[in-house]
């Protein structure tokens, strides 16, 4: 090669070079610096949340992003991050964060790592939601025929005031509140509850629940079967024959499959035992001939008009029926406890009814003078049990009797002495004048000194008894009565018509 040709090339590639260095100096002095920012919070959920970052500028390059959190401002790396995973396409990155706190405030960066270190994007700041409660299930304490008690704990209330709680149950499983419920409150804590309306022999599911604003939560599932019971609807000439629920019925207990109950028949006639109201053969029970239930039998006969006692079985096919008459025995009746005393049937009421005088002792009531026929209170309340323990009387006057055996087991009582009570009494609001009965005027009366004031009646010195109102048409609980004039009165009352008179000696 020639030397001048040498020298030229070398030129060249000097020129070449310098060229070089100066574009490499140019792009290099116009590349960013590397940025973010954090653009957007979405999707906040009670315990998740998703954060959008954005790549500005990337520098020299990034070898993470990702977004940083913490319950306090300014997060970093270390108090928390979420590394994207995805494929790097376009500048917009998303991460979601899992793990946090309902109801809690959270402070979230998007963040990157390059040659240069860790660089953060603006701080943004969302709050996670509430969610549903925690709540328990109790197992089921006590059941009958017909209701049965439940209830649950709810332990936490999910960052959400709780407005709602209770059981909800169902023949089918797993129970919400769409199906019976009960509604026992609101907030933290445990929770009685009163399931009814139920069906007799039938298997139920019960769970907790729980509302706030987050929704409804559940607890565990729980099951009981109702206690079997039989149910018949007397239908005869009685009612014409009606088979609906106008009919009277006989029921078993909880202790007893036999069923059993009181009907008046104003006269002799017929029925049949029905266990609902096709009047088809599988459900309609009569008389097989000799004295027993088949289906769908006979008419069974009421000889005489009167209050009968019937009880029947499915279990062994079986019925009876007796003609009751009633009274009230005992040694605070007039009779001791030789005999009852008479009380008389109120065909209208459908309780026997009658006044009698019972000193300070004990009462049971019984029928057709023979002890297999006998109520007490077991309870000490006005409930009724075949056999029960004897009633005590604690003041000795005439007592209002009334005995309500004519709905199918629940059996119940009343025993009532009345007084005048009120300002113008001589006892004032503080104690009753004692009335007494008159039986020729078929009321209760008391003649006593009265003043300017107020009075009303009064049953057992108590304030859960008491008529007042007009005298002609007296209400219970009904307002206060005036009496305009001092002077010695004479004042009857009529609990049964409910009328009085007040009279001026």
């Amino acid at each position: 090669m020639k030397k001048g040709t040498i020298y030229k090339s070398l030129i060249f590639l000097a020129v070449a070079a310098m060229f070089f260095v100066a574009c490499t100096k140019e792009v290099s002095d116009v590349r960013l610096d590397p940025q973010l920012a954090t653009s957007q919070v979405l999707s906040v959920t009670s315990r998740t949340a998703t954060v959008v970052g954005f790549v500005i500028a990337e520098g020299d390059g990034l070898s993470e992003r990702g977004v940083c959190y913490a319950t306090t401002n300014d997060p970093t790396t270390s108090s928390g991050k979420v590394v994207f995973t995805g494929e790097v396409k376009k500048a917009t990155y998303t991460v979601k964060i899992s793990g946090l706190d309902s109801v809690t405030t959270y402070y979230a960066r998007a963040y990157a790592i390059g040659t240069e270190g860790t660089i953060y994007g603006d701080e943004l700041s969302f709050t996670t939601l509430p969610e549903p409660p925690v709540v328990t299930t109790a197992a089921i304490s006590a059941f009958s025929s017909i209701d049965a008690t439940g209830g649950g704990e709810v332990l936490l209330t999910g960052g959400a005031d709780v407005s709602a709680r209770g059981v909800c149950w169902s023949t089918s499983q797993s129970p919400t509140i769409a199906n019976s419920k009960s509604s026992d409150g609101t907030g933290v804590g445990i929770f009685s509850s009163t399931i009814n309306n139920l069906s007799p022999g039938t298997t139920y599911y019960v769970r907790a629940y729980a509302t706030n604003s987050a929704g409804t939560a559940y607890g565990d599932q729980v099951m009981f079967t109702t206690k079997d019971i039989t149910k018949f609807w007397v239908v005869g000439t009685y009612n014409g024959w009606d088979n609906s629920d106008n009919a009277k019925y006989i029921i078993s207990s909880e202790s007893s499959s036999t069923a059993e109950g009181y009907v008046y028949f104003p006269a002799a006639g017929a029925f049949k035992l029905c266990t609902d109201h096709s009047w088809d053969n599988t459900h309609t029970f009569g008389d097989n001939g000799a004295g027993a239930l088949t289906n769908p039998g006979s008419d069974i006969v009421v000889s005489a008009a009167g209050y009968y006692w019937i009880k029947a079985s499915l279990a062994d096919m079986t019925y009876s029926i007796l003609k009751t008459e009633w009274g009230v025995i005992g040694s605070a009746s007039p009779n001791g406890w030789n005999d009852e005393v008479a009380l008389t049937y109120n065909t209208s009421a459908q309780t026997w009814e009658g006044v009698i005088h019972l000193t300070a002792a004990e009462f049971k009531f019984r029928a057709n003078h023979n002890w297999d026929y006998n109520y007490g209170s077991s309870t000490g309340d006005q409930n009724l049990n075949a056999g029960g323990s004897n009633i005590p009387v604690a003041v000795e006057s005439d007592y209002q009797i009334t005995l309500n055996l004519s709905v199918a087991n629940a059996y119940t009582y009343t025993a009532y002495r009345w007084g005048l009570i009120g300002s113008a009494t001589p006892g004032g609001w503080d104690d009753d004048s004692n009335m007494t009965w008159d039986a020729a005027n078929s009321r209760f009366t008391v003649t006593v000194n009265l003043v300017v004031g107020k009075i009303k009646f009064r049953a057992n010195d108590d304030w859960g008894v008491n008529y007042g109102g007009d005298i002609n048409a007296l209400t219970a609980g009904g307002s206060d009565i005036d009496v305009t004039v001092d002077g010695n009165y004479t004042i009857t009352f009529d609990p049964y018509n409910l009328i009085a008179t007040i009279t001026q000696n």
